[in-house]
């Protein structure tokens, strides 16, 4: 007597033979597990692009660039540095640029383009021409302050303080009222992502600040760029550098590590959402071995058919774990495709760096896999072991 075989091939048409017959229920099984799968990828993907913005600014502005402040004091709020600070600081061997920073007393009154005008939380502030290149900067339109321009009645304005005054060129000269007087603006810059302070300031020179608004040349802050082999040699001797007799009274930080703390509460917001998207997944997997039981049920005719016909216990569990990884397997191929357009959407609509990890969308449809054949092993033993005989009878 031959024993009964099943070869691979029948086997597969035999699972998917199951699933086109209930096309409706398939499509809304499949859905559960695509909704955790796309819930899962769009979440690796985002925090992947996301992650991968953060480290390509990082690479543009450098990791060896440090804020020199002064610390807080409980007698005086508006404490600054001493006025030789960014002189002391430029005598260090291994700096290769450093720029002053220092807020003025005097409110933006109007633009040419918004009459009425407004303050709008713009802040002026006195710079030098050093600054755009020490912060790795750019200018969206005209030009930064130059060395000459520090006795002229011109300003350069932040991203958000441009946008705020309605200004988004130079081409028509452009002018905004300091006070009483009135200053040209020569220059938009491009957001700077470690100084968003610095988008909602408009700059002038040291000295025009001075002559026209009384400004003290002591700077707020010093911003220097340093040897990248020398940054943190440097960071330990700038207090003592830049105030002698009172170090303890100046604070150095390091700009760059906000960026490397924000990828590191991307991952751990990344773990949590990949929690909950695991959770959704768990949530399709019950739903394909609910579907797969009420399957058996309808279906011991058929299942008694073919054990009357030869076929063995091992080939019926065999059929319904493939038809309930086929479910899930279907359910997970859309899900990839789902949350990668999720994450290029997000992606292109932050301006980010779109970074969609191959390694991802491979994990993603073999988890449904998974799933799947382990949601199906209930029905299939289920159905293995139905009696022939008991299962051809009518109900």
């Amino acid at each position: 007597m031959n024993r009964s075989r099943l070869r691979f091939a029948d086997l597969i048409r035999t699972g998917l033979l199951g699933l086109t017959t209930r096309l409706g229920r398939t499509i809304l099984t499949a859905g559960g597990i695509a909704i955790g799968i796309a819930s899962m990828v769009s979440v690796l993907g985002i925090s992947s692009s996301s992650t991968a913005d953060v480290l390509s600014e990082l690479d543009r502005l450098g990791t060896n660039l440090l804020a020199v402040e002064a610390g807080a004091s409980f007698l005086d709020d508006d404490v600054r540095l001493p006025d030789t600070s960014s002189a002391r600081i430029r005598r260090i061997p291994a700096t290769e640029n450093a720029a002053a920073l220092t807020p003025v007393s005097v409110d933006i009154v109007k633009s040419d383009v918004m009459p009425s005008g407004r303050n709008g939380g713009v802040q002026v502030s006195a710079t030098e021409a050093e600054l755009l290149d020490t912060l790795a900067g750019t200018v969206a339109d005209g030009r930064f302050l130059s060395t000459g321009d520090g006795q002229l009645p011109v300003v350069v304005l932040g991203s958000e303080a441009a946008e705020r005054f309605g200004i988004s060129s130079v081409k028509h000269r452009p002018a905004v009222q300091l006070g009483e007087h009135r200053f040209a603006v020569v220059g938009i810059l491009e957001p700077l992502v470690l100084y968003p302070d610095i988008d909602r300031m408009a700059l002038i020179g040291f000295d025009v600040a001075e002559n026209l608004f009384d400004s003290k040349r002591a700077p707020g802050t010093v911003y220097l760029r340093t040897d990248p082999d020398y940054v943190e040699q440097v960071r330990n001797i700038l207090a003592r550098t830049v105030d002698p007799a009172s170090p303890s009274s100046v604070s150095v930080t390091r700009p760059s590590e906000a960026l490397s703390a924000k990828a590191e509460v991307n991952k751990s917001l990344t773990n949590l959402l990949l929690g909950l998207g695991a959770v959704a997944l768990v949530v399709g997997g019950v739903g394909i071995a609910n579907v797969m039981v009420i399957s058996v049920l309808e279906r011991r005719g058929e299942i008694g058919v073919r054990r009357a016909l030869g076929a063995t216990r091992r080939h019926i569990a065999a059929q319904f774990v493939v038809e309930s990884a086929a479910l899930a397997l279907i359910g997970g191929t859309v899900g990839v495709g789902i949350g990668a357009l999720v994450t290029i959407g997000y992606a292109k609509r932050q301006d980010w760096t779109v970074s969609v990890p191959l390694e991802g969308l491979a994990l993603g449809v073999l988890a449904a896999l998974v799933i799947g054949a382990v949601a199906g092993l209930y029905p299939a033993v289920r159905a293995a072991r139905l009696d022939p005989a008991e299962a051809v009878r009518p109900a």
